[in-house]
């Protein structure tokens, strides 16, 4: 009996973990899956897929994907989503905090909003000398390590198509200006993961970036600004701190 008082609970929170694999094949997918489909998404038995997708289907988080046999995400579950209130810089918050305070800079949060990024939050940094932007300042996308590393998500097209294809606006000597030449630096971006500016909006001041996309589609990027003669020597360090919380947000965003 102690026995099976302990198991319970663990095969409680199994079905859920099952029951949530189900619905997360489903993500996405507007025409729906069999369920052969569905249990080769998710490594279980057509059986057990068979039996999840019944006791869902009767709380309606999945219908089916009518005239055919296969089933979709159903009109609670989609309720429920359409309710919710996902705060995506709020849930953030800690992470870039905790980031700031590992590596003493200022760390921003910024949106992509049409042509510019704009700075939506900010955790100061300790060190004596920190760059600070006021939250809510807009700035151009194309001489920003948060700007880049936002554009870098994008095609080529895309690219050409939201900048347009006259001069980029030149803000220092070290700004790109030729597009051709921008889309060049986001095709190594788009490989290394993080974007950089080197002082091409403003003299004296450098920055490392990398981009987030939440769950509704909407694109942001995190970055840390550093004078110019700091950033020199912590580069490659602030680089790798950057990419474990870029990390450490996208698995909490997945699972």
């Amino acid at each position: 009996m102690a026995l099976e008082k302990l198991n319970a609970p663990r095969k409680g929170i199994q079905v859920i973990a099952r029951a949530a694999s189900v619905l997360r094949a489903l993500e996405n997918e507007t025409d729906g899956l069999s369920l052969g489909q569905i249990a080769k998404a998710t490594d279980l038995s057509r059986s057990t897929v068979q039996r999840i997708v019944d006791a869902l289907a009767e709380e309606h988080f999945v219908i089916g994907a009518s005239p055919t046999s296969r089933v979709k995400l159903g009109p609670a579950i989609l309720r429920m989503a359409s309710n919710s209130s996902f705060n995506f810089v709020e849930f953030i918050r800690p992470y870039i905090a905790q980031l700031s305070k590992e590596t003493g800079e200022t760390v921003d949060v910024s949106e992509m909003q049409k042509k510019r990024t704009v700075f939506v939050d900010q955790v100061v940094g300790s060190a004596r000398l920190n760059i600070v932007s006021p939250v809510g300042e807009a700035f151009p996308l194309h001489c920003l390590a948060s700007g880049k590393a936002m554009l870098a998500t994008l095609s080529d097209g895309e690219v050409r198509k939201l900048l347009g294809h006259k001069a980029l606006e030149q803000h220092t000597a070290a700004t790109v200006s030729d597009l051709d030449e921008l889309l060049k630096e986001l095709a190594k971006i788009r490989k290394a993961g993080v974007a950089h500016d080197h002082e091409e909006h403003l003299e004296g001041v450098s920055a490392v970036g990398a981009a987030l996309q939440e769950p509704g589609g909407t694109l942001y990027a995190i970055s840390i600004p550093v004078p110019t003669v700091r950033f020199k020597h912590s580069k490659r360090e602030l680089q790798a701190a950057l990419l474990r919380c870029r990390s450490e947000i996208i698995e909490q965003i997945e699972n």
